[in-house]
């Protein structure tokens, strides 16, 4: 069983990681100011090559993202992110948020839509959300890659072995070989 990791979730104990990427100081700070009060640490970016430095050098479960920003559309953005190792869950924001916005924000990869001016509990239900799910991804994808290393790799059976585990397995099913195994440990 691989253990949940946590370090992603916000607590009384740690803060959490987000990064908010917009070209409107005013939406960052009040970001900052909602998210503070859920205890996440927000890193800032004015557009999509500061942010992209950013997100190679930290890993950040959640990224909020301006629908334009001054170098680019939020779908660069969430194309630039997919080729990341694990890459954050994507959250557009815009004062034209609407159904449209939301499904083209779905069908493409991303979590979720938020409208400005930010309502307070909404910013903070969507971005929990997205780093419970970032987290679960992550602990689902570290589980597979740990299955996947640990496989066994073929041993090659001494000349011997094989002839008699030939000549004692009969029809070749999992069961014969099963009882050949039982017959030479008897």
């Amino acid at each position: 069983m691989v253990p949940l990791v946590t370090a992603s979730i916000p607590s009384p104990e740690r803060s959490a990681v987000a990064l908010a990427v917009g070209h409107l100081p005013a939406d960052r700070v009040r970001l900052r100011e909602i998210l503070s009060q859920g205890n996440w640490k927000l890193y800032e970016a004015s557009d999509c090559a500061e942010a992209l430095a950013l997100l190679r050098d930290q890993r950040v479960p959640v990224l909020l993202c301006e629908h334009d920003h001054a170098d680019g559309h939020w779908e660069d953005l969430l194309k630039a992110v997919a080729e990341l190792p694990a890459p954050p869950n994507l959250i557009v924001y815009s004062r034209l948020a609407d159904e449209s916005l939301w499904a083209q924000v779905l069908n493409l990869g991303g979590f979720d839509v938020l409208m400005t001016p930010f309502e307070p509990a909404e910013v903070l239900r969507v971005t929990f959300a997205a780093c419970r799910r970032w987290e679960y991804d992550f602990v689902v994808s570290t589980a597979r890659e740990a299955t996947h290393t640990r496989r066994p790799t073929a041993v090659k059976a001494a000349p011997a072995e094989e002839e008699w585990l030939r000549a004692s397995t009969g029809d070749g099913t999992r069961s014969s070989v099963a009882e050949a195994v039982r017959m030479k440990e008897a």
